[in-house]
């Protein structure tokens, strides 16, 4: 099966603003990538120097998605994946870890940052079994975003609904709990939400963050760890619940070096 072209192939790529910085790629400065521009690094140097820990948070984000993945696909048996606000290709994408694991597995990114869709042909290189597409949409656009998924999907089986950093990025205004509820909605029983994201929990992250906003195209919404664990009403928690990223499964490696507590917490919920 492999790949299936995304929805924007086929049309030029978009014009890049490389003057202010976009979440994406400050994201992929954070974690040591180079798909990025001297306005993302100069705001990821500003960040890290308000709260040094920043890029330590952004690391342990991908070992949880990682670790998530993994369970998601060997443990749960989940051969579906939406995956929504994607980010920058880097190693140890979901499709990678869970067509490891299941090389049949189908994936769905969405992501709406221009050099996302540039770089997304690395993310729709699919084991032969399996297949990978890839979708330019806002988080807040769901009605497209299910409408186009469900012609690689099949929401008559479980699908894994991915949420890693994305509703930081939806304001409160723009109700993030019922962007949840309504692509849970669309879900049938045996999926599972799978979301991390930044807590208020942090003097020093929250002046980071407030002076990120003022310099990107972009802004952070930070929440307390009590909204962000509202995101999964009515699902049934996985063990061993809505903890901080470091504290979520942690492999044996993991354990003697990274910190019990950051400013940051995760979990995955099944739709019962």
């Amino acid at each position: 099966m492999g790949r299936i072209p995304s929805e924007s192939e086929g049309t030029p790529p978009p014009r890049l603003d490389t003057s202010t910085a976009h979440s994406a790629r400050v994201w992929n400065y954070l974690l040591g990538g180079e798909d990025n521009f001297a306005a993302d690094r100069e705001v990821g140097d500003m960040i890290m120097q308000l709260f040094p820990d920043i890029a330590h948070i952004a690391r342990l984000q991908r070992r949880f998605q990682a670790r998530a993945v993994r369970f998601l696909a060997d443990e749960a048996g989940i051969r579906q994946f939406l995956d929504v606000g994607t980010g920058l290709p880097t190693a140890n994408n979901t499709h990678q870890i869970a067509q490891q694991i299941a090389p049949e597995s189908k994936i769905v990114y969405v992501d709406n940052d221009p050099l996302v869709l540039v770089q997304a042909h690395a993310l729709l290189t699919s084991a032969p079994d399996g297949m990978t597409s890839y979708i330019e949409a806002d988080v807040r656009d769901t009605e497209e975003i299910l409408e186009v998924a469900a012609r690689t999907l099949d929401f008559s089986q479980p699908v894994a609904l991915m949420m890693l950093g994305i509703l930081g990025q939806v304001p409160d205004s723009a109700a993030p709990g019922s962007i949840v509820n309504t692509l849970m909605g669309a879900l049938p029983p045996g999926s599972y939400l799978t979301l991390s994201d930044g807590t208020d929990t942090s003097p020093a992250l929250n002046q980071a963050i407030a002076a990120y906003n003022q310099n990107s195209a972009d802004s952070y919404h930070l929440r307390s760890p009590e909204q962000i664990a509202s995101f999964f009403g009515g699902l049934t928690l996985v063990r061993p619940g809505v903890v901080t990223t470091s504290r979520w499964r942690p492999e044996i490696v993991d354990t003697s070096s990274e910190p019990r507590e950051v400013d940051a917490i995760c979990g995955v919920g099944r739709k019962d």
